[in-house]
This record gives C-alpha cells, structure tokens and sequence, in this order.
C-alpha cells in the first residue's frame, strides 16, 4: 500500500482530459474592440481574430481543451487568449475554474489581475512565474510574472496552461515568428572610444529641430502663435539632443568622467536588468518639465520598439562628462530589458514639445519629434536559447529558502520524536517545548510556508487517477509536498500522530485554545464516554461523503471541502466572508472548552490520516502489564480519549502528544513504578 501511495503522488500520466469548447455566443462578449471574432480554424477551439477591417489580426483560443493541465481541484483550469499575428498577447481572460483558493478563499480578483500581466507580453519572451533569484536572472531576458500570494501553485499551472496552449497555436498558425536570445552589455568587450569616434559610427545620434521646424509642426492648430520666442527666432535651436546608450562599459568610459562611471557601474551591478541612457539637450526644449519628478519616467519623453512601448524611468544621478562630450541639460534614464527591449535593435526615442492655449484653464497640445537609435551589436553579449526551468524547478528554487529550513527542521523533529522521545518526554519544561514548536508550525508552515495539508489534494489526486490526466501539479506546491512525505513516514513510524499531532497548523490553534480556555478557568466538557466513541465515528462519514463526491459531483468537490476550516485560519489568515470566518472562530471557542473537538470528530483528513496510520509497523508507546489492569492513571489524562480501558493505544486516535510517555518514565507519576519504589506489589482489578 505503501509503495501505491508513493506512485501515486509522483507518477504523471500522459492521458488528457477533455473538454467541451465554448461556442461563437459565448466567446464574443470576452472580444476586445476594435477587434471581432473571426471564423473557427480546427476543432479545438481555437478562431480568427479580425480587425475592424476585417483582415486576420491574430487568434483566440481556449486553454483547457489543448493544455488540460489539472488544477489543485483535479479539473482544468480553463482560460481565453487573445494573441496577434506577431505573438504579442492581447488579452488572457480567466473561463472557468474550480480553483479552492479562489473559489471561496481570496475570490476570483487577484486572479484575473494576475492575467493581466500577460498583455503585451511576447511568446517569444520566456516568462516565468516568480521573482529573480540571486544573479540568475541577470542577462537572461525572462519575464517574471508576479504570483498570488498563498495560490502560487494554482497561478504556476494557469501559467503552465497558458503558454502551453498558445506555443501550440504558434507552431501550427505562427511559423514565422522567431525567438532571438536577449541582448546585454558585455562586460569583457574593451574598446578605445572618444565622443567623435561615438558620433562617427552612429553609436551618439543627434536629433535638431529649430524654432521654424517647431512652429510648422503646429501649424493650422490653435497652437500655432502660442510661441513668442519661437516665432522671434525662427532659425533658433528649439532641441538639440544627444542620445547614447552607455550600458557598454567601453561607450559609458568614453562619455562619463572616472567619478560618474564607477557611479554608474555600481548602480547597474544592483540594477543589473536595466539599460541607461544618456541624454544632453544644449536647446530650449530641456527633457522634462517644470512639474517632473526624479526618479519616475520623465513627462516629456518616450520610447517604443516594434510598435509596443519602452517603459522610461530616471535613473536619479548626478555625474559629470569628459570635456569633448555637448554641454546642455543632461540626464540618465533607464529601461528594464525584461520587458522584451533588445537595446542593439531599432528603437524610437520620442520627445514631446507641448504648448498651451488661452489664460484661464488652457488647452495643451503637443508635436512629437523621434530619434532612431540602435547600438552596434559587438557591444552586447546574448546569452543563447534561454533555457526556462521546468515548473516544478521554478517552483522549487522560489521556495529554496523555505525547503532548506524545512530540510533541516523536519529531519530534527523525526529525531526528536524517535531516538529523543524519552529524553523529550522527560524535559522539565516539556509542555513549554511542546507549544513553542506547535507555534513555529503554525507560523512558519501554516501562515508563511502555506504548507497545511488539506484534504483537497487527496480528493484531486483521487480525481486524477480517476479522470486521467498528469499529477505533476503536486509539484507545483513543494512546501506542502515535502510535508506530505514526512506525514506519510510518519504513518510508517507512528501512525496518524506525526502529522496530527505535530505538524498540524489549525491543530496547533486548537491546542492553543485548550491552553487559553484553562489558563482562563473556563469549565472544561467532553462528551460521555459512549458519545465520544460515536463522535469519533462521524469523521469517516464525512470522509466516505467526500470521496463520493468526487465521483457523483465532482464540480461540487470545492464547496464540501469547505467542512475544513483550514483555507479560511491558515491559507487566508481569517480574511474571508464572515459565514467562513464564524464557522473557523467557532471550532477554536469550542476548542476552549473540549479539547481539539474538529480533530476528534469531524476532520476527514484525519480520517483519512488514521486509515494511513494503519502502515505502523510497530507499537511504539511502552506499556506495562499493570496498564488499564489496575492501573488507569494514562488513560485518564489522555485528553484524546485514545487509550482504551485494557490500556492498550488506539494508535487510529493518538496524537502523538507524548503525555503518556511521560507518565510511563516518571518514577513520581507512575503509579507502577511508585509501588515498586516502595516494596509493595499492585495489585490486579478484580475481573
């Protein structure tokens, strides 16, 4: 059964799921004017997509029935891409999902923002859900989409869907569009430049424009005698500007004094995706306006490449330049090239002139000028096909921090609770011990690590046996993966209790409301013992009715869940609709007052842990033959009701919370060992 268990969470299936594409009624209404939907292509759901005059302007396509990658639901998340003939995606828009997280956790807001983030973006750019670890990023040209805080494995397989449906539509329908490795400055290139030489080669470009060349710019427009010095001085120089991309460490030397170049070297090793600018205006244009502010994009000037635009932004430094180099105005700005900007390709500098009309609430107009600039590709190294991690990598190295400690924390706690248990269950400050790990687990697993198991994923798992399709999304979230193979070591171990017991966040709350309600004196009520019995039955039942579902209404699996409160505690920190919140609230009040009551009696993942238990391969609680025969001393301080009268363990009820160990060792509680200590037998209950 054992080795079952393992296969199941690692094996990945090659069978697909399918599903039913949505009609021309219910694309439509997710069309983005000016374009309209065009005619189907195949039968995967996949149209044309026109313009307004009707020529072929790109394709939209479903995600679900080409890429039916299973969400932690077991179901496909399903999504609408827009994408134009150049690749560039136009617009992602979420169908349907069974998402748990979304469905009734954090809502469906965050993610649709999410999907946001792909407009404008180009297939040609790897992107990759996450942020840059440490320098691996820099060079690379990968995108790095931002994730939804405590959903990131749901976000990573939309992802995953998304670029795998529409690198399907590409190769089919797109052959033409190529990937070009990313271009950077390359640190090793080392060539003597002065300003002339830059002018020579076109590496420095100029672009002039005088009074007379401003005023025709406005001509016919209310504007057009809106400038006294211009008209006055019609062969004056209204812009003079100088345009040089000094990433190149040899064009940077060339331009920026000693001073302002190791300025400017230590702020690209920080800033080591961005591409800065240098730009001198000797007229009277100035770059920006009297209104700008450092270190935002300047109001005056911008950019574009292959029609999509550069986002500028002020690097906010103070330099100097070598005596050769214009006098003027002079400022750096900076671009990210992870937004797809190739610095040795054509790009489009536009410099915006603005005049204003009238005295009171004046009109404003513009005239655009450009420049054209591209720097000589010897300056730039391309780091080749850039190679995308796979997804369960990414996630991995996203999470490397949190594994690490958990790598190290997890191992420690098998130990503690093995070869140290007698030593552990002796400490003076035992219960202190105890509280202070339930509370790294609540905090660090559960609310920063997002690592509470919950029965979804068996129920998914489940599904996806039964449906056909890929487990991989269990790789996709290694925080809790990894809490998943100590849990079912444990089961091998120690039955149920490892988890249950121990790495358990809203169990961990649980005891902490015990504590409290003791702590405040409130009256302490357990069910009679026949009734305990009978409530601990009920978790089955819940159990076997959510396997059920699973298979006679499995959309519905996201809402019965909800008999879980640990989405709403743990996943979203109590921030939910008030009905989830009061059912949560409620467990932890009456916590209060019975000890751990939804453990006991309603938690089908403990159920499900208790039948995962029965993999123990050993009795591991000492027991002495005076145990339940006449002594009851264990069982009477077991707050779990999991030692039966003979005083043998219910291991299919122990939490592993040591209490009995304790009194087993301690020749001061012991009752056994006390009698013995004093020279007079036990004797035994009479039959």
């Amino acid at each position: 059964m054992r080795h079952i268990l393992v296969l199941l969470f690692w094996l990945v299936q090659a069978l697909t799921v399918s599903a039913e594409t949505l009609t021309r009624a219910e694309i439509e209404p997710f069309i983005i004017p000016p374009y309209a939907l065009g005619e189907p292509v195949n039968d995967k759901g996949v149209w044309s997509l026109r313009n307004s005059g009707g020529a072929e302007a790109g394709y939209v396509f479903e995600t679900a029935p080409m890429a039916p990658l299973p969400g932690f639901s077991g179901a496909p998340i399903n999504m609408l891409v827009m994408l134009d003939l150049d690749g560039r995606f136009l617009d992602v828009r979420l169908i349907a999902h069974n998402e748990p997280i979304f469905v009734s956790g954090l809502g469906e807001a965050p993610f649709r923002k999410f999907m946001e983030q792909y407009r404008g973006q180009s297939i040609n750019t790897p992107m990759v859900v996450g942020t840059p670890y440490g320098d691996g990023g820099a060079g690379s040209g990968l995108v790095y989409l931002e994730g939804v805080a405590k959903a990131t494995a749901s976000v990573r397989i939309a992802h995953e869907s998304i670029l795998a449906a529409t690198l399907q539509v590409a190769r089919e329908k797109m052959q033409g569009i190529q990937s070009a490795p990313p271009a950077h400055p390359d640190p090793a290139h080392d060539e003597p430049l002065d300003w002339q030489a830059l002018v020579d080669q076109g590496i420095a470009r100029n672009l002039r424009v005088s009074n007379a060349e401003l005023d025709q710019a406005f001509a016919g427009t209310v504007w057009a005698d809106d400038d006294a010095e211009a008209q006055a001085d019609p062969d004056g120089v209204y812009l003079d500007l100088w345009l040089v991309d000094i990433g190149p460490p040899s064009i940077a030397r060339a331009v920026l004094d000693d001073e302002a170049f190791a300025d400017l070297q230590r702020f690209m090793a920080v800033s080591s995706f961005d591409e800065p600018f240098l730009l001198i205006d000797a007229g009277r244009h100035g770059l920006v306006s009297a209104d700008f502010v450092r270190n935002t994009a300047p109001d005056l000037l911008g950019a574009e490449q292959d029609g999509l635009p550069i986002a500028l932004r002020d690097a906010d430094m103070i330099f100097g330049t070598r005596p050769d180099v214009p006098e003027g105005t002079a400022m750096i700005l900076r671009t990210d090239r992870r937004l797809g900007f190739d610095p040795a390709r054509d790009w489009l500098l536009q410099v915006k002139a603005v005049r204003e009309h009238g005295m009171f609430q004046p009109e404003v107009g513009s005239a655009t000028f450009t420049l054209t600039h591209a720097t000589p590709e010897r300056f730039y190294a391309r780091a080749g096909v850039v190679e995308v991690l796979p997804p369960w990598r990414e996630a991995i190295r996203n999470r490397q921090t949190d594994l690490m400690v958990l790598a190290i924390a997890l191992p420690a706690l098998l130990l503690l609770l093995g070869p140290g248990m007698d030593r552990l269950a002796a400490a003076r400050h035992f219960t202190a011990i105890r509280l202070a790990i339930l509370a790294i687990v609540t905090g660090f697993v559960g609310w920063w690590g997002q690592g509470q198991l919950s029965i979804v994923t068996p129920l998914a798992v489940l599904r996806t046996a039964w449906e056909g399709g890929s487990f991989a999304y269990l790789l996709y979230d290694p925080v809790s993966l990894l809490i998943w193979a100590a849990t079912i070591l444990g089961f091998v171990l120690w039955g149920r209790g490892l988890f249950c017991g121990w790495l358990c966040p809203f169990g961990a709350l649980q005891e902490f409301a015990h504590h409290l309600g003791r702590l405040l004196r409130l009256p302490q009520w357990d069910p009679p013992p026949l009734w305990d019995a009978r409530l601990k039955g009920l978790k089955y039942l819940l159990l076997a009715g959510l396997v059920l579902t699973v298979f006679v209404a499995p959309d519905q699996v996201d809402t019965v869940v909800e008999v879980e409160p640990f989405k709403t505690a743990i996943t979203t920190f109590f921030l939910r609709d008030w009905v989830f919140v009061a059912y949560a609230a409620g467990w932890l009040l009456l916590g209060m007052v019975t000890f751990k009551g939804f453990c006991r009696y309603v938690c089908p993942l403990g159920a499900l842990m208790a039948i995962g238990g029965l993999l123990r391969g050993r009795d591991w609680i000492a027991r002495r033959k005076e145990c339940g025969s006449p002594c009851q001393l264990c069982r009477v301080r077991c707050k779990y009701g999991a030692i039966k009268p003979s005083g043998q363990i219910s291991y299919s009820e122990c939490f592993q919370c040591l209490d009995c160990v304790t009194i087993h060792n301690d020749a001061a509680q012991c009752v056994p060992l006390i009698l013995a200590a004093k020279g007079r037998p036990m004797r035994a209950a009479a039959k």
